[in-house]
C-alpha cells in the first residue's frame, strides 16, 4: 500500500524540480511583455510637435484695413497629416453689441508658394482653417496664410490704435519664437509709439522687444513662448494718419456683426409676401356709404364677424336678443332682494316650441337656443353658469361656417391663422438652421435679440390680423355692412320718422354686434314711446330708449360673463412657493486676432 502512495507523491505537482521548471516559463513570459511594450511604446513617445517661428508680416492700408500674412514654421516628429489654424472673428462690442472682424482670406501656401489644401469652417466665434501638410514626418514644414482684415482698427476721439495678438494664446505647444513686423502710411513716420506682450491670456509681462523706424515696427519675443502662450502688439496711432470709416459704413459693420437685427426685416419679407399672395382682400369696387337696412341673409352675428374677422363676445350675446325680436322668446328681468344687496337675474320663456322652429334659423341660433332651453321651456340666466361655455366653440364654428357658405371667404380667418402660424415656423427655422450651422450668431448680444423678437412679433401680429382674404362678393357684403353702421352713428331723426315703428327694436341687435346700442337708441329720444314686447322689466315706469339700451349693454355684459364661466379644474401633486486714451496698458491675448492651432 506504501508503493503507489510515494509514487503519486513523486509524480505530483509538489515536485521541487517542476516549480522550478514553471517559475522559469513564467518568468521568460514576463520579460517578453515587458519587451513588446517597450517596442510599442517608444514611438508614441517620440510622436510630437511643436512651432519653431511664427512670423507676422502686416501692412496696414490708408483705409485701416491690415493685410497679414502668417509664417509658421512648424516642427514634426512622427507622423502628422496637418494643422488646424484658428482665428478669432467674433469679440464683445460696446454697449452688449457684438463685434465681427470681417476676415477675407487670400491664400493658404507652403514655403515655396505652392498652395495647400484646407479645410475652412465657422464655429464659437472663430474660423478654423483644417491645413494639410504634406510629408509631415518628422520633417520642418512652413505654413504661410495671407488674409486682409477690413476693420482691425480700433478708432477713440483722439488717437487709433492697433491692438493685435499675433500668435494667438490657444496654441496646444509652445513656441520657440515670434515676431511681427507691421508698416504703416509713409504719414504715420515719428509719431508711432508701440509696446508688446507675452505669456499666458491675462499677462503683462513684457518679454519681447520692439523698434519704432518712421513708419515701420518690428516686434520680436526674446524668450520660448509656453504652451497656450502668445504675444499681442499695441501701436498707437495719432489722429489723421488713418481715414475712418463713413457712418455708414460702420452701420454697415454693426449689421454684419449683429445679424439678429435683420430678423425683423426677414419677417416683414415673409408676412408681405404671405399677405400679398393670400391674404390680400381684392378691390369692391365701391366705397363705404349708409345704408339704412343691412344685407339679405346676414345675422347680427355674421355682420358682425365679417366686420373685423373676428367672433366678439358681443356678436354671440346680440343673438339671443335677435331672437328674442323674431319672437322665439322672451326675456324678464328679474331682482332677488337681499338684506344688503340686490341681485339681478334674468328669465328666458320659449315663446316658440321646438317643432315650430322654422328653416330662418341659423345653424347658431339653433345651437344656442337647443343649449339656452336645454332644461326646459323656461330658464334662468344664472342657471346657465358653468353650463352654456361648453356651446360656445359649436356656435363660433358654426358661424364661421356659414359666411364661408356663403361665399365670403377666400382665405377663412382660422386658415389664415394657420398660414401665419407656418410662416412664424418657417422664419424661426431659417435663422435656427444658420445658427446651427454656424453661419451666424444670433445670441451674441441679448438686448439686440430682445428687440428684433419684439419688433418681429409685432410686425408678424399686425399682418397676421390682416391675413384672412375676403372673396368679391364678401368684400362687397363688408362695405355694405360698413354702411348700415355708418346709418347707426349718424341716423337723423327725420329719417326715422318715416321708417317702420320696430325699426328700433329689429335692428338693436345689429347696433348691439356693432357696439353702437347707444348711439342707435339716443337717435329714437323722443320717438319711440312703447316698450318692445319680448323685454319685460319690473321698475320700467316709462320707456326710454336711451335707459332701455343701457339695459341691454348690462344685459350682454352679464352674458357673456354666465356664457364663458367653467367649473375650476382641479389638480393634484406638489408645488413650489415663493422664497428665497492710451494709458500704456494692456495684456496679452488682448486686442483683436489672437487665436491657436492644434495639429493632426
Amino acid at each position: 500500500m506504501s508503493a503507489p502512495t510515494n509514487a503519486v507523491r513523486i509524480s505530483g505537482s509538489f515536485s521541487p524540480r517542476r516549480r522550478r521548471f514553471d517559475l522559469h516559463r513564467v518568468t521568460r513570459a514576463l520579460f517578453f511583455l515587458l519587451a513588446c511594450l517597450a517596442t510599442f511604446a517608444v514611438p508614441a513617445s517620440a510622436k510630437n510637435w511643436r512651432v519653431t517661428d511664427f512670423q507676422d508680416s502686416i501692412t496696414i492700408g490708408g483705409d485701416g484695413s491690415a493685410l497679414i500674412r502668417e509664417r509658421i514654421t512648424l516642427a514634426f516628429v512622427g507622423e502628422w497629416h496637418g494643422i488646424h489654424r484658428f482665428i478669432p472673428i467674433e469679440y464683445p462690442g460696446p454697449s452688449g453689441t457684438n463685434y465681427t472682424l470681417f476676415f477675407d482670406l487670400i491664400s493658404i501656401t507652403d514655403e515655396t508658394g505652392a498652395k495647400l489644401k484646407y479645410e475652412s469652417s465657422r464655429a464659437n466665434g472663430q474660423r478654423d482653417f483644417k491645413i494639410y501638410i504634406p510629408n509631415a514626418v518628422d520633417a520642418t514644414r512652413t505654413v504661410e496664410i495671407d488674409y486682409l482684415v477690413k476693420n482691425g482698427i480700433r478708432y477713440f476721439e483722439d488717437h487709433d490704435e492697433f491692438y493685435w495678438n499675433v500668435t494667438g494664446n490657444d496654441w496646444s505647444v509652445p513656441i520657440d519664437h515670434a515676431s511681427a513686423s507691421v508698416r504703416f502710411p509713409d504719414s504715420a513716420a515719428g509719431s508711432l509709439r508701440a509696446q508688446a506682450f507675452t505669456g499666458v491670456y491675462g499677462s503683462t509681462e513684457r518679454a519681447a522687444t520692439f523698434q519704432v523706424d518712421g513708419a515701420h515696427v518690428e516686434f520680436e519675443t526674446t524668450n520660448p513662448l509656453p504652451m497656450r502662450g502668445g504675444m499681442t502688439i499695441d501701436i498707437y496711432i495719432p489722429k489723421e494718419i488713418l481715414k475712418e470709416p463713413s457712418s455708414l459704413l460702420r452701420f454697415g459693420w454693426f449689421v454684419g456683426s449683429n445679424p439678429v437685427v435683420f430678423l425683423p426685416f426677414v419677417t416683414f419679407g415673409f408676412m408681405f409676401v404671405l399677405w400679398w399672395f393670400k391674404g390680400r382682400d381684392p378691390d369692391p369696387g365701391m366705397s363705404v356709404a349708409p345704408m339704412y337696412e343691412p344685407p339679405k341673409g346676414m345675422s347680427p352675428a355674421e355682420a358682425g364677424t365679417l366686420i373685423d374677422d373676428t367672433i366678439h363676445p358681443r356678436d354671440i350675446t346680440s343673438t339671443l336678443v335677435d331672437l328674442a325680436v323674431r319672437g322665439y322668446l322672451k326675456i324678464e328681468e328679474t331682482v332677488e332682494k337681499g338684506l344688503i344687496f340686490h341681485h339681478k337675474d334674468y328669465i328666458f320663456h320659449l315663446l316658440k316650441p321646438r317643432d315650430k322652429w322654422g328653416p330662418d334659423l341659423q345653424p347658431h341660433e339653433r345651437v344656442m337656443l337647443e343649449n339656452v332651453f336645454s332644461s326646459g321651456e323656461q330658464t334662468r340666466l344664472s342657471d346657465l353658469k358653468n353650463r352654456f361655455y361648453t356651446a360656445l366653440p359649436v356656435i363660433r364654428q358654426d358661424i364661421m361656417s356659414e359666411l364661408k357658405k356663403k361665399g365670403m371667404y377666400l382665405l377663412d380667418p382660422e386658415s389664415a391663422n394657420g398660414y401665419s402660424i407656418v410662416a412664424a415656423i418657417g422664419i424661426v427655422a431659417v435663422f435656427g438652421f444658420m445658427q446651427y450651422l454656424g453661419w451666424a450668431d444670433f445670441f451674441s448680444s441679448a438686448w439686440l435679440l430682445a428687440i428684433s423678437l419684439v419688433v418681429s412679433a409685432l410686425v408678424w401680429w399686425l399682418f397676421a390680423r390682416v391675413m384672412t382674404a375676403k372673396t368679391l362678393q364678401g368684400a362687397r357684403t363688408r362695405v355694405a355692412i360698413l354702411g348700415f353702421q355708418e346709418f347707426m352713428n349718424r341716423v337723423d331723426a327725420d329719417r326715422l320718422k318715416r321708417m317702420p315703428p320696430d325699426t328700433f327694436e329689429k335692428y338693436l341687435p345689429f347696433a348691439m354686434a356693432f357696439g353702437v346700442e347707444h348711439n342707435w337708441a339716443q337717435a329714437f329720444a323722443g320717438i319711440i314711446k312703447d316698450p318692445p314686447q319680448w323685454y319685460s322689466s319690473p321698475n320700467a315706469v316709462m320707456f326710454n330708449p336711451i335707459f332701455f339700451s343701457g339695459s341691454m349693454h348690462s344685459m350682454a355684459t352679464d352674458m357673456h360673463q354666465v356664457f364663458v364661466s367653467s367649473p375650476r379644474a382641479s389638480s393634484s401633486g406638489s408645488g413650489w412657493s415663493g422664497g428665497g486714451g492710451f494709458s500704456g496698458g494692456g495684456f496679452s491675448g488682448g486686442g483683436f486676432g489672437g487665436g491657436g492651432g492644434s495639429a493632426f
